[in-house]
């Protein structure tokens, strides 16, 4: 169930605690009150970034995508659609995220470092830029 006030969306999650996020101003994206988001990132109208994470400047979210919490979002990285970035991940400044990737707990995607469309990455693992382009074990990002 959700409920709509001006400025606000509120949601119930399975197990009945309502959850609050606010509208991003750049996209329509959902972001919890506890999180910050640069307001020149842009975040599509259905993606959401959770409590204590970080998006900044520049930075883009696509639809469907997930920042859970604590996670940071460097400056110019970009997310594709669909990908869930698990608590506690670094995404380096202009790295990027192809659509579909699931990103585990505590990973750091360093600078310019891709992972491709799709790839699962494991918690704990680090993904470099070791190559022109930003290739990684993970592929390139779509």
């Amino acid at each position: 169930m959700s409920r709509r006030i001006k400025g606000l969306v509120e949601f119930e999650d399975d197990l009945g605690t309502v959850v609050r996020y606010v509208r991003h101003p750049r996209g329509g994206g959902l972001v919890s009150p506890a999180a910050h988001v640069h307001e020149g990132a842009w975040l599509a109208e259905t993606s959401y970034v959770e409590a204590g994470a970080v998006v900044h400047d520049g930075a883009r979210v696509g639809p469907g995508s997930w920042v859970d919490v604590d996670v940071v979002v460097g400056p110019a990285a970009v997310v594709g659609s669909n990908v869930h970035l698990g608590a506690g991940t670094r995404v380096g400044d202009g790295a990027r995220v192809g659509a579909g990737a699931r990103v585990g707990e505590r990973v750091s995607i360093e600078q310019r470092a891709a992972v491709a469309a799709d790839q699962v990455v494991p918690d704990d693992t680090t993904i470099t830029a070791s190559g022109p382009g930003g290739r990684s074990g993970y592929g390139r990002a779509a």
